[in-house]
């Protein structure tokens, strides 16, 4: 099994993959999972896709046709995810990071990009990325938060985003509340092409209206909260982002046992939408020597 970090708070506990994309493999308390749980022969394998959560750097979900465009420059990318037609969550959950620190209830990892060579087709600009975990435990229940940082190690400014893709368990009584106000409709290769309103029937129980035909869809004006609740576990489960994650993407697929709730910075292929001078994409730019950070917390709670 490839070795993980362990961190440990109360009886709430968590590992980590440093080397498969600096994921989390687990988080659970009393035994319970909070987190969608990674199989051991997952881990060995090193399937990143199949842990918990993983990191989204330097950019969240997909770049069209893997073709980028910004400051009137065209740039080509490597198609990062099988037949799949377009780049997705940037290079950070594809690589090994390295471990800077690890105590009883804390970690760091590092990520350096320096876009030389093959590493220019993942993303042309170079880049250091850092991680950090911090489990505690206190009476009203476990918090699990991950903070990542990006900062631009090279001489030119480049569009960014930053985003997790945590993964929780669901069951058939599972329900999300989600206090969004529109969502993007998708084309056939989840590319967003219209927003429109929630419908009403959405907005208490969005796992059951679309359990038939899943969900893979950015969601706008978010609040930075979502709760997860089920009479079958023993606590609810909260995610909560700060200000910079605007957007979130809900997946799940036809009657899934798993449900993925992604703090993101940014729409779909927002570069490539901001370069044809659309509104809202959520698209930054990171100056030479800049840095920047966004956080989540996973947590959960007692019921009444």
């Amino acid at each position: 099994m490839t070795d993980v970090l362990c961190l440990a708070a109360g009886s709430a506990r968590a590992t980590i993959s440093p080397a498969i994309g600096g994921a989390i493999a687990t988080f659970s308390v009393d035994g319970v999972d909070v987190l969608r749980p990674t199989p051991p022969a997952e881990r060995s394998a090193g399937n990143v896709r199949a842990h918990a959560s993983y990191p989204l750097v330097p950019y969240s979900n997909r770049i069209a046709q893997a073709k980028l465009r910004f400051a009137g420059s065209d740039f080509e990318l490597d198609r990062n995810f099988g037949q799949h037609p377009h780049s997705i969550h940037g290079v950070g959950w594809q690589r090994p990071w390295r471990v800077v620190a690890h105590e009883g209830t804390s970690a760091l990892l590092t990520l350096n990009h320096t876009a030389s060579g093959n590493e220019a087709r993942a993303w042309p600009w170079p880049f250091r990325a850092a991680q950090s975990f911090t489990l505690r435990m206190t009476q009203a229940g476990a918090t699990l938060a991950v903070k990542l940082s990006i900062a631009n190690t090279g001489e030119r400014a480049f569009p960014f985003g930053l985003g997790f893709h945590p993964f929780f368990p669901r069951t058939p009584t599972t329900a999300l509340d989600l206090d969004v106000k529109s969502y993007w409709e998708n084309d056939d290769t989840l590319l967003p092409i219209r927003r429109v309103a929630l419908p009403a029937e959405w907005r208490t129980d969005i796992l059951s209206a679309r359990n038939a035909r899943g969900i893979d869809n950015v969601f706008n004006d978010w609040s930075g909260v979502a709760l997860l609740t089920d009479p079958a576990r023993p606590f609810d489960t909260g995610i909560a982002a700060d200000r910079a994650a605007r957007s979130v993407v809900v997946y799940t697929p036809p009657g899934g046992d798993f449900v993925a709730v992604e703090p993101v910075m940014h729409l779909t292929d927002a570069f490539n939408r901001a370069e044809r001078a659309e509104q809202d994409t959520g698209t930054r730019i990171l100056s030479a020597g800049a840095g920047f950070s966004c956080t989540m917390q996973i947590f959960t709670r007692a019921r009444p």
